[in-house]
Order: C-alpha cells, then sequence, then structure tokens
C-alpha cells in the first residue's frame, strides 16, 4: 500500500519535472514572454525620450517667441519714436507706425486672405522636408 502512495504522489503533475518537448516549450514560452516584456518597456522609455525632446523643442520655441515678441515690441516704440521726432510730433510717429500695421491686417483679411496662409504653409513644409 506504501508502494501505490508513493506511486500517486510522484506521478502528480505538480511534483514531477517537466522533460523533453514540455520542458523545452514550457521555457521557449517563458522566454518569449519576458522578451515581449521587455521590448514593450524598451519602447514605453523610448517614446518617454521622444516626448521629452518634442516638449524640449517646444518649450524653447516659446521662449523663442517671448523674446521676439519682447524685441519687436521694443523696435516698434524706437521706430514710432524715430518717425516722431522726424515729423516733429511724437504722437505722430505712434499713428504712422499704427497705421502701417492696421492697413497690413486689413491687406491680409479683405484683400488678399490666401496669402498669409499659403506662405506660412509653404515655410512649415519647407522646413518640415528639410529635418528629414
Amino acid at each position: 500500500m506504501n508502494r501505490q502512495a508513493e506511486k500517486d504522489q510522484g506521478s502528480s503533475p505538480l511534483n514531477r519535472k517537466r522533460t523533453g518537448i514540455p520542458k523545452l516549450l514550457d521555457d521557449t514560452v517563458t522566454s518569449t514572454y519576458h522578451d515581449v516584456l521587455a521590448i514593450v518597456e524598451a519602447k514605453f522609455e523610448l517614446l518617454k525620450i521622444e516626448m521629452t525632446e518634442k516638449i524640449a523643442v517646444v518649450a524653447a520655441l516659446a521662449m523663442l517667441g517671448v523674446i521676439l515678441l519682447i524685441g519687436i515690441a521694443y523696435l516698434v516704440t524706437t521706430l514710432a519714436l524715430l518717425v516722431g521726432e522726424l515729423v516733429g510730433h511724437v504722437f505722430l510717429g505712434y499713428l504712422f507706425v499704427s497705421l502701417l500695421f492696421l492697413s497690413c491686417f486689413l491687406f491680409f483679411t479683405k484683400f488678399r486672405p490666401l496669402l498669409l496662409k499659403n506662405l506660412i504653409q509653404k515655410i512649415l513644409l519647407s522646413l518640415h522636408d528639410y529635418n528629414k
């Protein structure tokens, strides 16, 4: 009777060691699973690095945009003061510069609304093609 109990314990699927093809299949599936997990983790890390790079580019462009706007504001103010000195009245300089900007606004909104859009689109497409 003891021998029958030993045979039953040894023949249970949990206590038996896998050998041959079942062991090979088990090892293959396990290693494939771990490889897939490693690939997914690597792809996720690569995505994080790429997103960080894109965010850094956007932040740098935003900072450059702010610096450019401040520079343009000072340039416009200087131009208005120069025109005001040449005409004799400072307010006339600001008036002429304001009329220049308003005429540009009217030109791009009423007379040639697609000109500015097409120009910006061509610039962006040429920048995109240049980086490839």
